[in-house]
């Protein structure tokens, strides 16, 4: 079923790509385990999928743990991260997508440079300014990516993305295009002074990767359509 499942995701992402703004129209599956036990993951490596995110540190921490023999996957922290979590985690995650304010910056640059690490990671930006939502407001971008710029132990590789809940993916899509835009104006001006490596946009989901492709999306976060309905109970 897991493997039925990603060749579908796979063939609808390429078909929507057709559309995307973006020069290179590769757009790289992550596979949302969280909550799926890693049986669920080894179930999806076999079937071809590397790259795979949770949103919890306990629990990615434990899967990952029970997933060392599988040499290829690599694991994304998609979720919110808090500032006392950071110490488990130098060196644990190819990318993190949620970083939104200059404390959790400090942290990590600090232990991650104790450690010796360099991280890759992503802004989440709150284009819609939603309160309940984590992410950084787009009038504050400017001054959270200068600090960033300083941290010699994170490597900013884009942003990140949640749309407000809706139940037609279309009423997002105009969201979904304003963030292309917002991402491809900073990767511009940082290709102007040199800087390389601004390349990732995180954005589109279970309900909505399609329209989140076609609007400019290079990298997507699919769970539920790959593995199933959710056990919370885990």
């Amino acid at each position: 079923m897991i493997s039925e499942n990603l060749t579908e995701i796979i063939n609808r992402i390429k078909k929507a790509a057709e559309n995307s703004p973006q020069n290179d129209k590769n757009v790289t599956l992550v596979a949302v385990s969280k909550t799926f036990p890693s049986s669920s993951i080894r179930e999806a490596y076999q079937a071809g999928q590397k790259i795979f995110g949770e949103n919890k540190v306990q629990e990615a921490l434990d899967k990952i743990d029970e997933c060392k023999d599988l040499s290829a996957a690599e694991f994304h922290m998609i979720g919110h991260l808090q500032s006392n979590k950071v110490k488990y985690i130098p060196g644990v995650f190819k990318l993190i997508h949620s970083v939104d304010r200059k404390s959790l910056v400090k942290e990590m640059n600090k232990r991650f440079q104790r450690e010796g690490v360099v991280q890759d990671i992503l802004v989440q930006v709150n284009l819609a300014h939603e309160e309940q939502k984590g992410g950084i407001i787009p009038e504050k971008l400017d001054d959270l990516l200068e600090y960033i710029l300083t941290s010699d132990s994170l490597n900013l590789r884009g942003f990140m993305f949640m749309p407000p809940l809706q139940e037609n993916p279309e009423d997002n899509r105009y969201l979904f295009a304003k963030m292309y835009e917002l991402f491809a104006h900073y990767k511009d001006q940082f290709e102007k002074s040199g800087m390389e490596g601004f390349d990732t946009l995180s954005m589109g989901m279970s309900a909505d990767f399609e329209t989140a492709v076609e609007e400019g999306s290079n990298m997507v976060r699919v769970g539920s359509k790959i593995f199933g309905k959710r056990n919370y109970k885990r």
